[in-house]
């Protein structure tokens, strides 16, 4: 079986698994990391979001053979490590906020808030109502008003 090595919440990993094997499956069933949860499996839903190399993804749409060595994913057992704390802040905004109601999509949520508001300051701005509107996270729940509050509040603590 070919071998495949990535760096996963800043430790090398290597996985012996098929090419075409998504990233996902790799995640949850081979290395036990739950956090990115199945949703929709063709990238709609987004549930499954993690960082590649700093950016949103969605691992259920990548296949393992796509990562090289030094791709770095970051899942949200990883975000905290990130800022160097128990939770990073748009964990804590989440909380503050009392966002989550079912819970399934929450990592999903938080990770592409993070990426967003990351590219909001690449690009010398604040994170702004147009880029809320571009998060196209599903949530079954519905709790979108609190969703939007959360990101910019959790954008204001880092």
């Amino acid at each position: 079986m070919p071998e495949h090595t990535f760096i996963l919440n800043g430790k090398p990993v290597t996985v012996d698994i098929e090419d075409d094997v998504r990233l996902l499956w790799v995640l949850r069933d081979v290395l036990g990391v739950t956090g990115p949860k199945y949703g929709c499996g063709l990238g709609v839903c987004q549930a499954c979001t993690s960082h590649i190399n700093g950016k949103a993804f969605n691992p259920c749409s990548v296949p393992v053979k796509d990562l090289g060595p030094t791709d770095e994913v970051t899942t949200i057992e990883g975000l905290p490590a990130t800022v160097g704390k128990e939770l990073h802040p748009m964990q804590e905004a989440w909380l503050e906020y009392d966002v989550a109601q079912c819970g399934y999509c929450q990592p999903g949520q938080i990770m592409t808030a993070v990426a967003k508001v990351r590219q909001a300051r690449e690009e010398g701005r604040d994170i702004s109502e147009a880029d809320l509107d571009e998060i196209r996270n599903v949530c079954r729940c519905g709790t979108y008003h609190r969703i939007r509050e959360a990101i910019v509040a959790g954008a204001k603590k880092y």
